[in-house]
């Protein structure tokens, strides 16, 4: 699929007038705020999974479009309070699902691997690995005004079922509840 190179220009500077410097505090989070304020949608459902790759810290890479079986896609940065709050939840829901699912965490700091890996240490997830995408093209694919975190359900065919845009509780009940059921055969 191809993009206008304007509105790719357009979303990396969205996107790059967000990140932050590695001494400035992350995104405040309202007080009383609800965790979960993001609104599962199925509008986009149909939508195939991008064929597009990405590194780790180390080098390997992933290959979207290659991937076997569900997959909850999450886009996130380290600047992001709502994404820094989902990690640890991806990380026990991915634990709690299991081969029912791989959960693929996609960074979307422009600063790479220099910002997530110290993230990836101090958290110490067991289930999630450090993907980087700090060209943003997910974000430009997806959600082009650069809104994080967004979580995106495919199927094993590879295409959207669903789509969460803010946080969300993914070590609830529910959360787990709501995979299983979008994905059951019909």
């Amino acid at each position: 699929m191809s993009r206008s190179p304007l509105i790719l220009a357009v979303a990396l500077l969205l996107l790059g007038a967000c990140d932050r410097a590695a001494e400035a505090p992350v995104q405040p989070a309202s007080a009383g705020e609800s965790t979960s304020t993001g609104e599962v949608v199925r509008q986009f459902a149909g939508t195939p999974l991008p064929a597009m790759q990405f590194a780790d810290p180390d080098g390997r890479t992933l290959d979207l479009g290659a991937m076997d079986g569900p997959v909850l896609l999450n886009l996130w940065a380290t600047w992001c309070a709502p994404c820094i709050k989902e990690m640890p939840q991806l990380d026990a829901l991915a634990a709690e699902l299991g081969e029912e699912l791989r959960v693929v965490t996609v960074s979307q700091d422009i600063r790479g691997a220099e910002v997530v890996a110290p993230f990836f240490a101090k958290g110490g997830y067991t289930q999630l690995e450090p993907w980087l995408d700090p060209e943003t093209s997910l974000s430009a694919h997806f959600t082009p005004e650069g809104a994080l975190p967004l979580t995106i359900l495919f199927d094993a065919s590879g295409k959207e079922v669903l789509r969460v845009a803010g946080a969300y509780e993914w070590d609830s009940p529910e959360a787990a509840a709501l995979i299983r059921e979008s994905l059951a055969p019909r």
